[in-house]
């Protein structure tokens, strides 16, 4: 990979993570953590938060999208 195309992908990755941040600090990501298969276990002392079904979702939308990029690249 030459400099100037390993400049263009720094580019474009860093773009990408400035609009997950602004979408994630304006409330976009506030169902993350809260979906059916989520486990949530509080006490007095003790809180404990297990996001299974939120993971798993993350990582079938994660495997999509690096197999998409994959083709194109």
């Amino acid at each position: 990979m030459e400099t100037r195309e390993l400049g263009a992908v720094l580019l474009w990755v860093g773009a990408l993570l400035v609009v997950v941040g602004l979408v994630v600090y304006w409330g976009g990501f506030s169902w993350f953590g809260r979906l059916p298969g989520d486990i949530h276990y509080e006490s007095e002392s003790t809180r404990v938060h297990i996001p299974i079904s939120s993971m798993i979702l993350l990582s079938i939308l994660l495997t999509l999208l690096l197999n998409v990029a994959r083709r194109f690249l």
